[in-house]
């Protein structure tokens, strides 16, 4: 069944301070190296891309940008990896997280299929041993427990805020609104809004995704209607990309 997060109630919602203005959050995903237009692999552990990460970094410090830099198990435990990103948060902002890339992070169980690449569909036992897996090998690798997560793939489910809490994490920024990934055996949040809000002691930061543009009062239905067309929601941003560079 299509996990489809309910909409936050009004008192669930974040109300920011008025004068906290506009801010960003600058998530990085660290991850290992992979084709995604092939199967689903636990051997593809490659890391070694992370070579060009402190060039990255560097240009993100020298304006005054900090990462929170979401890293999944090959990379917490590559020894290079670690090393590289221990160096990135004695910049005194960044910050390690978490992100689960289920068919990398063990115990394994079951056929690698698509919809089981999405953590939040798996059985609620194995979720948690994976989180658990991954957390403690953060914690040991850093010296602190992460308190950001985000499910490979976006693939929260039912289940994932009440593991997560139980783990000590703070936040999350699964949700990736105006997306649909039912069509692949994940999530749907064709419904959800960028607006923060609370959940199971469980602050969730969505991705900022807006329709704009003059149809964009009717964007969810638009994107799921082109979705029914081959390549129609590709055909849509690109016409949207060519008016707004004129």
């Amino acid at each position: 069944m299509t996990y489809r997060p309910p909409r936050p109630t009004d008192a669930q919602r974040v109300v920011w301070p008025e004068d906290f203005g506009t801010r960003f959050t600058v998530f990085v995903d660290v991850e290992e190296e992979f084709d995604w237009r092939a199967p689903h692999d636990s051997r593809n552990r490659a890391t070694t891309a992370m070579a060009a990460f402190p060039d990255a970094h560097r240009r993100f410090a020298e304006r005054g940008v900090a990462l929170t830099c979401m890293i999944d198990h090959p990379i917490a435990t590559d020894p290079a990896s670690v090393a590289i990103l221990s160096r990135v948060v004695e910049d005194g902002r960044s910050e390690i997280g978490t992100q689960l890339h289920a068919w990398v992070n063990p115990p394994f169980e079951g056929a690698a299929t698509s919809a089981a690449s999405y953590a939040g569909n798996l059985p609620r036992a194995l979720e948690a041993a994976k989180l658990e897996t991954l957390t403690s090998a953060i914690t040991t690798a850093f010296g602190a427990a992460p308190r950001a997560y985000r499910a490979g793939r976006y693939g929260i489910g039912p289940h994932s805020f009440d593991l997560l809490a139980a783990l000590g994490y703070r936040i999350d920024s699964s949700v990736r609104p105006g997306y649909d990934y039912s069509g692949d055996g994940g999530p749907d949040f064709s419904m959800a809004d960028a607006g923060a809000y609370r959940a199971r002691g469980i602050v969730e930061l969505p991705l900022t995704t807006v329709f704009t543009g003059r149809a964009r009062q009717g964007g969810a239905w638009l994107y799921r209607a082109l979705g029914r067309v081959p390549k129609g929601r590709g055909y849509s941003r690109a016409r949207a990309c060519c008016r707004g560079s004129r």
